[in-house]
C-alpha cells in the first residue's frame, strides 16, 4: 500500500507542474501509434478455496511496463499491455511455503478518451487478458502447478501532454485473475483469485 501511495503521489506532482501552451501541442490527434513506458505496483488482492483450511497469500511487485495503443479516432484506441512480475506465494495460516511464481499477463483493452484535444486527457477501458504461469519454485514442496487462463481488466487513467509527441501518464488497472493450484500432484489443491491492482506511472510518445 505504501508503494501505491507513493507512485499516486508522484503522479499528482507530476500532473499539476505547468501547463503546455496550445500553440506548442500541434496536431497531436493525427497520430495514430502510441508507446509508453511505464513503473507499475502489482498488487494482489488475493483470496482462495482449497482442500485444507486457510488462504493463499502472494507479495506485491514493482516492475517495469510496456505498451502500445493504436488511435482509431480522436477518442477510441486499443491498448496491448506487457509485463511480467515475479510474486512470493504461501498459504495462511501456518506459514506454508508455496515458493514463487513468474505471472506474464499480456492484456488487450478498448479505450475511450473524454477530452482528447486538450493537454491533460483522461481515459477508461475494459479489456482481456490471458495469464501464462511460468517458472514456478515450489518452496518447500516438490511440486506446484498453476494452470493458465483467461480473466478481465477494468482501467482508468490520465495522459499530460507535453507537446505534438511527449506525455506523462498515470493509469490504474483491476486485472481479474483466477487460477487453479494444485500442490504435490494433486494432494493439496486450491481455487485462487490473485485479482491484483495494477498502479502506474510512466511517459509515453505518440507518433
Amino acid at each position: 500500500m505504501k508503494k501505491m501511495l507513493a507512485i499516486i503521489s508522484i503522479c499528482a506532482c507530476c500532473l499539476m507542474h505547468g501547463k503546455p501552451a496550445a500553440s506548442d501541442m500541434g496536431n497531436f490527434d493525427a497520430h495514430h501509434w502510441q508507446l509508453r513506458l511505464r513503473a507499475i505496483d502489482v498488487a494482489p488482492q488475493e483470496s482462495s478455496s482449497g482442500s485444507i483450511a486457510g488462504e493463499a497469500t502472494a507479495d506485491s511487485s514493482v516492475v517495469p511496463e510496456l505498451d502500445i495503443s493504436y488511435f482509431f479516432n480522436d477518442n477510441i484506441s486499443a491498448e496491448l499491455i506487457l509485463a511480467t512480475s515475479r510474486h512470493d506465494m504461501g498459504w495462511q495460516p501456518g506459514g506454508l511455503d508455496l515458493g514463487h511464481v513468474w505471472v506474464l499477463p499480456p492484456t488487450l483493452t478498448a479505450q475511450y478518451h473524454f477530452t482528447p484535444g486538450n493537454s491533460l486527457s483522461p481515459y477508461v477501458g475494459a479489456g482481456l487478458n490471458y495469464t501464462f504461469f511460468y517458472n514456478v519454485d515450489p518452496g518447500a514442496y516438490s511440486s506446484v502447478k498453476y494452470d493458465d487462463g483467461f480473466g478481465y481488466a477494468l482501467q482508468a487513467g490520465v495522459d499530460y501532454k507535453l507537446d505534438i509527441h511527449w506525455m506523462l501518464n498515470a493509469d490504474v488497472k483491476k486485472i481479474f485473475l483466477n487460477t487453479d493450484v494444485n500442490v504435490n500432484g494433486g494432494a493439496v489443491t486450491a481455487d485462487v483469485d490473485l485479482d491484483p491492482w495494477v498502479i502506474g506511472l510512466g511517459i509515453g510518445y505518440r507518433f
